[in-house]
This record gives structure tokens, C-alpha cells and sequence, in this order.
């Protein structure tokens, strides 16, 4: 395995929604070790720390929940991931998901500066394709995929220079999905494995379909992890809970696929509510997902006890 230099960045987003927590989010994973399992893989760590979000002159909105928070996080993480990239694997720490408004939209315009296309992959119970139209609630961590692939109607915020392609987005783990993202998502190029597709035929399938489009591009590969892509049985600790999500098996799958595919250049961590846990659990096990993606094999897995 060749060794990685990898940038931890924090980004405690915590505007996305009305349940608060996920601004604990980064140091639960720092807590749970995630820097020193990844040297204990022979990679180079540097944590920067955290993030904080840029001040705007944008009035609060009477629908959309924290919306000058939330574009504050949008312009400070495209900032950060578009710088972080060429100096290595960034993984963003959150946070919850709307920090993917900032984090593939710079990605996507460092991957136009090198020339080459990029590919999100999205591993979440939700597709979050809601516009700020759409969204009934008013939760800004339903729009990231609407924003990042340029969709209309996100005025407040900074213009999309890159969207990535509807072709280049595959969304794996889907059991949530609202009858106006459903209509959009229909008119769209979206690769989508809901649960009912892995229960029926496995999800190595649609990952290694997906994985040959982004090999035979030559693309960049952006994998953003939504706790909530794991059933809550052995992941609690997400306000967003959906019955019948990935198993550890299938979950530990995707990571080792993406790891033997070497495409992965940038990743998020998002939506882990610490104040929802169970003795640390949910984040050993995002820990546990990421060393998998970065080389530890399936054998070599410790022991965990929660008791």
C-alpha cells in the first residue's frame, strides 16, 4: 500500500438542520482515534483543525433554516477544499451534510484546474435533491446534490463555476427520497442503488459499475458518507434515522472496493450527532469505514468492546 498524505479538516456545520449536535462532530472523530489509525496504516496525517464559517450580510430567511450560517460554510469550505486537494487526500470532518455545498463544489474546481472530470459518490439514505424551493422543511442539508450538480434556484449562494454531471453522481444506499426530489431526480443521469436494488442483487454491482466509469474517465472520485447510509441499529448516532440501511458487511464492502479501485481523492464524514451515541460507537465505526477505504483488510480488523 502506498503511503497517503492526508489532511483532516473540521468542519463543524451545524446549520444544515433544526436537531443540533453534528457541531460536535469533528473531535468525536478525533476521540475515536481517526489520526492514529491512519498512521498506524503508514499514511502522513496532518489534522488543520477546524474550520469556521465566513461572516455574510445575508438576512435570516422566513422558510429556510440558518440560511447565512450556511452559505458562510459554503464559501469557507469551497475555499478549503480547493486549496487542501492539491496537497493530498482531504477528509472533511463534520458536520452535518450540507457542508457538501462547499466541499464538492471546490473539489470540482480543483479537479477543472488539473483537467480532469469528477465523480461524487453518494452514500446516504437520502439523495438531498431538494432546491431551496422544493424543501418542505426548510433543512438546508436536503440540497447539497441539487446545488453541486446545478440545479437552479440557489441564488444566495456562490455560483456553481463546475457542476459536476448528473452522468458522474451515483447515490447508493437511497430509502428516503420525497416526491419532489423523486420527480427531479427522474429527469437526470443519476446512478441510483436504493435499498431495494442491494436487497435484490447486492451492492457490489452498481459500485463496480460505477467504479469502471470513473477508471475508464480517468476521473477524480469524491465519496461523501452519510451516517444515515448505515442502518441504526449499529449506527444511532444521526438525527435523520431510517430503518433498513447497510450493514456492517455491506458498508465495510463499499469501503474495501473503493480502496482496491485507488480513485478516492476526497471524502466527507458527515452527519454524526455524538449526543445521540452509544459509548462512542457510531464514530469508532466511521473510523473503522475510513481505515478500510484506506487500506486496512479485512483481517486485520481489531477487536471492539462497547461494554
Amino acid at each position: 500500500m502506498t503511503p497517503q498524505d492526508i489532511l483532516l479538516i473540521g468542519a463543524p456545520v451545524d446549520s444544515g438542520k433544526d436537531r443540533k449536535g453534528c457541531i460536535m462532530g469533528p473531535d468525536a472523530y478525533r476521540t475515536a482515534r481517526l489520526a492514529e489509525t491512519l498512521v498506524e496504516l503508514g499514511h502522513n496525517v496532518s489534522d488543520l483543525g477546524n474550520l469556521t464559517a465566513e461572516n455574510t450580510d445575508i438576512s435570516e430567511h422566513d422558510h429556510l433554516v440558518a440560511l447565512p450560517q450556511t452559505v458562510g460554510w459554503t464559501r469557507t469550505l469551497q475555499e478549503a477544499a480547493k486549496d487542501a486537494a492539491p496537497k493530498g487526500l482531504p477528509i472533511f470532518l463534520g458536520g452535518d451534510h450540507s457542508l457538501a455545498l462547499g466541499t464538492v463544489t471546490g473539489i470540482a474546481d480543483h479537479a477543472a484546474d488539473v483537467g480532469r472530470p469528477l465523480f461524487v459518490l453518494w452514500l446516504d439514505a437520502h439523495s438531498d435533491f431538494h432546491t431551496p424551493q422544493s424543501t418542505a422543511s426548510g433543512n438546508l442539508h436536503g440540497t447539497p446534490t441539487a446545488y453541486f450538480t446545478g440545479r437552479t434556484g440557489f441564488d444566495a449562494f456562490p455560483a456553481v463555476n463546475n457542476p459536476v454531471p448528473t452522468e458522474n453522481v451515483c447515490m447508493i444506499g437511497l430509502r428516503s427520497v420525497d416526491p419532489a426530489e423523486h420527480a427531479a431526480l427522474a429527469d437526470t443521469n443519476v446512478s441510483i442503488a436504493d435499498m431495494r436494488a442491494i436487497d435484490e442483487g447486492g451492492i457490489r454491482a452498481p459500485l463496480a459499475e460505477f467504479l469502471a466509469k470513473v477508471e475508464a474517465a480517468n476521473g477524480l472520485l469524491h465519496v461523501s458518507l452519510d451516517v444515515d447510509f448505515l442502518d441504526p441499529d449499529i449506527a444511532p448516532a444521526v438525527g435523520t434515522t431510517v430503518p433498513g440501511g447497510a450493514t456492517l458487511r455491506e458498508a465495510h464492502l463499499v469501503m474495501e472496493m473503493l480502496h482496491d479501485s485507488q480513485r478516492v481523492t476526497s471524502l466527507d464524514l458527515v452527519e454524526l450527532n455524538p449526543f445521540m451515541d452509544e459509548r462512542g460507537k457510531t464514530a469508532s465505526l466511521m473510523v473503522d469505514l475510513t481505515a478500510s477505504l484506506m487500506g486496512r483488510r479485512v483481517f486485520d480488523r481489531p477487536t471492539r468492546a462497547f461494554t
